[in-house]
């Protein structure tokens, strides 16, 4: 009998779930069940395409939010903070007043992913413009933006799952093959 699967990305969910998951790390399918439910990675590779992916989702969902001074792929993220995307609040002072400036950063892990990966993402760190802490509002709001959220929440998680167990990043060739493409 096989030792269980250390599942650190998955402890806060049911453990029939977690059953499920480590049944698909132990079977070696669960790369390609990731690869099934999201074939193809997205095109926003560079700072700029993020950017005015991000405030496509702010416009159409946040208008009366604060502004963003600067959204971008950070490599350096999830080895510093633990995390995969960051909001950063930082203050300015000009004539006595402070002035506030918001910047979003999101792992480089995610520049070869899914859309629907990078969405999560961005919707998580657009809803820290209005809610700091994740409580209820943050996740209604979160869910208000991408109703499919804790689903992808989920995805994303097990995507992390994967590369921890030893996978390789899924959508990187895929990827590197568009890129050379053009």
């Amino acid at each position: 009998m096989s030792s269980p699967v250390l599942l650190p990305y998955l402890q806060s969910y049911p453990a029939s779930l977690q059953q499920q998951a480590g049944s698909l790390v132990q079977s070696g399918k669960l790369g390609q069940w990731l690869l099934q439910r999201h074939p193809q990675p997205h095109q926003m590779r560079s700072d700029k395409a993020l950017h005015a992916y991000v405030m496509g989702l702010k416009g159409e969902h946040m208008r009366n939010s604060a502004a963003l001074a600067k959204v971008v792929y950070d490599s350096k993220l999830q080895l510093v903070y633990q995390a995969l995307g960051i909001h950063v609040r930082t203050g300015k002072n000009h004539g006595g007043k402070t002035q506030s400036r918001h910047e979003i950063r999101i792992g480089s892990l995610f520049k070869h992913a899914p859309e629907a990966f990078l969405r999560m993402i961005a919707v998580h760190e657009l809803a820290h413009l209005r809610e700091s802490d994740h409580n209820k509002a943050f996740y209604q709001l979160c869910e208000y933006m991408e109703p499919s959220y804790h689903q992808l929440e989920l995805e994303v998680r097990l995507y992390l799952t994967w590369l921890d167990q030893g996978g390789h990043r899924l959508w990187q060739v895929a990827a590197d093959a568009a890129d050379g493409a053009r």
